[in-house]
């Protein structure tokens, strides 16, 4: 699944779910920006986007 990152032009957060023979699932995301932004804007949109998918997602469920 890809989703558009609306403050930073150009941007995409890609989401890949795995699931391992044995074990649990594991759920990676990969931000992809183009053309690059400044170094300032690219860590506060990474950490943004770390924070509404962990953070948040740890609250759904009541950690």
């Amino acid at each position: 699944m890809e989703l558009a990152v609306a403050a930073t032009p150009g941007a995409r957060v890609r989401f890949d779910i795995v699931e391992p023979p044995h074990g649990s699932t594991t759920l990676r995301w990969m931000l992809t920006v183009g053309p690059a932004p400044d170094e300032e804007t690219l860590v506060r949109t990474r950490k943004r986007v770390n924070e509404l998918i962990n953070a948040n997602l740890r609250f759904t469920f009541g950690q």
